[in-house]
């Protein structure tokens, strides 16, 4: 087997990582960067890997066996690769491959001292950094043991930690190779690790220097606290000098030590701040040439900076791109859809499409744009009202912008900011009789979609639904359809605002609201108790719903005593909400029509959890109790002064609440009404393509845009290497966290609460369902794989309408992203569970089958020893 083995520094760059690997392909890059050192080496390149692991004996089977491993088999995995690991470093170097080697370390110098590094191709990549994954060997001393490591380099591909890693990620143990840079070794009076951005905030314009003495061994493996400095436009603004105890030196015989620092030094800093401001200008020069912020470690070696490695930060989101300089704030979709996972191209191109603003994608994520309304006063107080009752942390990230005073441009009034904020006085009154008529005119509009849709196909069928698209916002924009959400809304924030100042009763509206007639969502949660009642008297249909692995069990389900009445119960249900589903406004998602099976465990925890007819006795107790405490309230109002006047406009507001506050989840009903028959057509394409032989796979199509989609259709050609990056970068989007607000410079601006009212070490949230309760945490991200018992309560990230049939079966609710007006909190308060959202990192700081106190209307949760 033949190949080139070795190759300079100076000979490679960032477009051959298939050769060099990341580490090497960056390298090179950097030697080119005019005023960038970088200490001389050269790569053993991937040739040389693959011909040592064709020589390895035993290594194919091996790696079958390692591919087979589950990822969470931690004992299998460390016991395979270290077997791997052994092979690699027990395989005799070629002659040739040796002499090639020597030969390279001759052109150095012969330099007795070398850095020997890993360098994967599955590393420091734009979507995965794979940091710390593979090994460095610093200071090794003369050939032999320049050989002895470049074996120990390849055999660290195979880490248990590496391994791991690639198994989680989905990328394939074969397709990774692995070259080794070796360099001549640096001897540094200082060492560190530059961020071109800010690796905690994001934010693009302020770099952060991490510096210690010695080698950068002991900053990485965090022997010490470094010095850190933040630099921006040219300045450092902030500077935090460590008592730095220890450092890793080079040893005269090879091999690094760590060392103690002379006591008088430990607090000195180890760079000036010329110094700090000077290796900030070079890591500009360094982002510039690669196009993206950069992770850097560097060394300061006789009063000169060398560059050792540059790699992406790949945990920064990224930015909204606009086309312009100019700055910007945008608010996350996400947050207010109550779906903050990535989305697919199709998803997003969908959304935007039939969305009433403007919409911005990064990250996988929607944003809109709210810097106009920021920038007047009229439009600014308006915007951040609306906001605040609905999300307090976004409300407070924004103003954390705006009290800069030097970011929102100050411009004339941008016109209406939206909804009124709430009440001094009484709302507009809206007659109940709208809501019967949008409801109509909702499923007409519907119906003729079905129906006119169904001899639409190729680009006939795109031209059709850029037009379907108008009809959906022209549905949406309807003035009733505004007036009507407005109308429940205003009263709720009414009642609550005015029946604490005057009965001192914080958030009334939640007991008034319980079961409130209309609500689609609501509903869509009791009627799957109804199919409960259906299947509890079978015995054998249970049993056979408890085995259920594929979609195909409604089928099946006639064979069985009862079966037949359990599918005819499951499939009314589906044709009533079989178009909903998890994440439900990306259209991309699998809707529960088409896996079914998503709703057996639910179903199943409703027949054991509770007795025939519970949906209409829950239901009538919600009324009973909204009613009861209508009278109280009521009662208590008239022997105020001025009770009567205060009584009588209450009780108008009870009536409108009640009347419309139902309405509220039915327009996001409707969208997803349509999303599906939008998606069954998109489908139907996406598979004559797969026939037609221009697709491989029919979901091929949502890593595709809707415009992209439409030429394909057209043209009958597709770019398969676009659908790769798509899939790649999609991946790498779920490791990323959406942030509420994202400015122009990348920051991720978070919000605080900014309360001490809640007892020490409680975590905060929102209220937006009264009443305290206590029982065990479940932690359920994946609604398909809750088992609930009764009393439990109920941890997530965010629940969209599609989790409401889990609400029937729980005592409490608490999630990370939500607001007052959001899908889960309405329901939340219809069902009468306490609950507290917009609570950060709730599904980390709270584990699963913990005791927990949840405070709805307060607005905080204890953990319970």
């Amino acid at each position: 087997m033949t190949g080139q083995y070795v190759l300079d520094l100076q000979e490679v760059d960032e477009t051959q990582v298939a050769v060099v690997g990341g580490k090497g392909a960056h390298l090179g890059g950097l030697s080119r960067i005019e005023g960038i050192r970088v200490p001389g080496g050269f790569c053993v390149t991937t040739d040389a890997f693959r011909r040592i692991m064709a020589e390895a004996p035993s290594i194919d089977e091996r790696l079958d066996e390692l591919s087979r491993t589950n990822p969470d088999d931690r004992e299998a995995i460390r016991t395979l690769s270290a077997q791997i690991r052994r092979t690699i470093e027990e395989t005799a170097l070629p002659g040739d491959l040796a002499a090639a080697i020597t030969r390279a370390l001759g052109r150095l110098g012969g330099q007795a001292a070398y850095a020997v590094r890993s360098s994967a191709t599955a590393e420091d990549l734009p979507t995965a950094s794979f940091a710390g994954q593979q090994d460095t060997y610093l200071n090794v001393m003369g050939p032999a043991a320049v050989l002895q490591h470049v074996s120990r380099c390849w055999a660290s591909l195979f880490t248990e930690r590496a391994v791991t890693y690639r198994q989680r990620n989905g990328i394939d143990h074969r397709t990774v190779h692995m070259a080794v840079v070796v360099q001549r070794m640096a001897f540094p009076q200082a060492a560190g690790i530059l961020f071109t951005a800010d690796p905690v905030t994001g934010h693009r314009k302020v770099a952060t220097v991490d510096a210690g003495f010695g080698l950068g061994e002991a900053l990485v493996s965090g022997l010490v606290n470094p010095d850190v400095f933040k630099v921006r436009d040219g300045e450092v603004v902030t500077r935090t000098i460590a008592a730095k105890q220890r450092a890793v030196q080079a040893l005269p015989d090879g091999g690094t030590r760590e060392v103690a620092i002379d006591s008088q030094q430990q607090e000195q800093p180890a760079l000036t701040d010329a110094q700090v401001v000077q290796l900030v200008r070079l890591g500009r020069r360094i982002e510039a040439h690669f196009g993206r912020p950069q992770d850097i470690e560097w060394c300061l070696v006789d009063g000169g900076f060398q560059i050792v490695q540059s790699r992406p930060i790949t945990t920064l989101f990224p930015i909204p791109e606009t086309g312009d300089q100019d700055n910007h704030v945008y608010l996350s979709v996400g947050h207010q859809q109550m779906m903050t996972d990535p989305m697919k191209p199709l998803g997003i191109s969908v959304w935007q499409l039939t969305a009433m603003a403007p919409m911005l994608e990064a990250g996988g994520r929607l944003f809109v744009d709210a810097t106009r309304r920021l920038a007047s006063p009229a439009s600014r107080a308006a915007l951040l009202d609306v906001v605040g009752r609905g999300d307090p942390l976004i409300r407070d990230a924004l103003e954390t912008v705006l009290d800069r005073g030097d970011f929102v441009p100050s411009l004339p009034d941008a016109g209406p900011g939206g909804p009124p904020a709430g009440a001094a006085s009484a709302p507009t009154e809206a007659d109940p009789a709208i809501v019967t008529e949008l409801i109509e005119r909702s499923r007409a509009s519907i119906a003729a979609l079905e129906r006119d849709i169904r001899t639409r196909t190729g680009p006939a069928l795109f031209d059709f639904l850029l037009e379907a698209f108008e009809e959906h916002k022209r549905v949406l924009s309807d003035p009733l359809n505004m007036q009507a959400i407005m109308a429940g809304m205003e009263a709720t924030w009414w009642l609550n605002d005015k029946l604490q100042e005057w009965l001192g009763e914080k958030n009334a509206a939640d007991t008034l609201t319980l079961s409130a007639p209309g609500n689609v969502t609501s509903e869509m949660g009791l009627a799957l108790l109804d199919v409960a009642d259906v299947i509890r008297p079978y015995p054998e249909v249970v049993a056979f719903l408890e085995g259920v692995e594929d979609e195909g069990f409604l089928d099946e389900l006639a064979k069985l005593a009862g079966g037949t009445e359990a599918r005819d119960a499951i499939e009314a249900y589906l044709d009533r909400y079989g178009m909903r589903c998890v994440g439900e406004i990306d259209i991309t998602r699998p809707r529960w029509r088409e896996r079914p099976g998503t709703l057996v465990p639910v179903i199943l925890d409703n027949v054991r959890n509770f007795e025939p007819g519970a949906a209409e006795r829950r239901f009538e107790q919600g009324r009973q109790k909204a009613r009861k405490k209508e009278q109280d309230v009521l009662s208590r109002l008239r022997a105020l002064p001025d009770g009567d006047r205060k009584a009588d406009e209450t009780k108008r507001m009870i009536d409108q609440v009640r009347a419309f506050i139902g309405y509220r989840e039915y327009p996001k009903y409707g969208i997803i009404s349509r999303y599906f028959v939008y998606r069954q057509a998109l489908l139907a394409e996406a598979e004559r393509l797969v026939q037609t032989g221009v697709l491989p796979e029919q979901e091929d199509v949502f890593y595709l845009t809707f415009q992209e989609l439409h030429e394909t259709v057209r043209s009958n050609q597709v770019d398969g290497r676009l659908i790769r990056q798509r899939k790649d970068a999609f991946r790498s989007y779920h490791a990323l966290t959406p942030p509420r607000v994202l400015t122009s410079d990348g920051e991720a601006v978070t919000g605080a609460y900014r309360r001490d009212d809640v007892p020490a070490g409680a975590l905060i949230g929102l209220p937006v369902s009264a009443g305290t309760i206590e029982g065990r945490a479940r932690v359920i991200l994946d609604m398909a794989q809750a088992e609930l018992e009764a009393g439990d309560i109920l941890v997530t990230t965010f629940t969209d309408p599609s989790w409401s049939p889990l609400f029937v079966g729980i005592a409490g609710l608490v999630t990370e992203v939500g607001g007052l007006m959001t899908h889960g909190a309405v329901i939340a308060r219809e069902y009468g569970l306490p609950a507290v959202v917009g609570v950060d990192q709730a599904t980390r700081l709270i584990r699963d089958g913990q005791r927990i106190r949840v405070h709805g209307t307060d607005g905080y949760i204890e953990i319970l020893p």
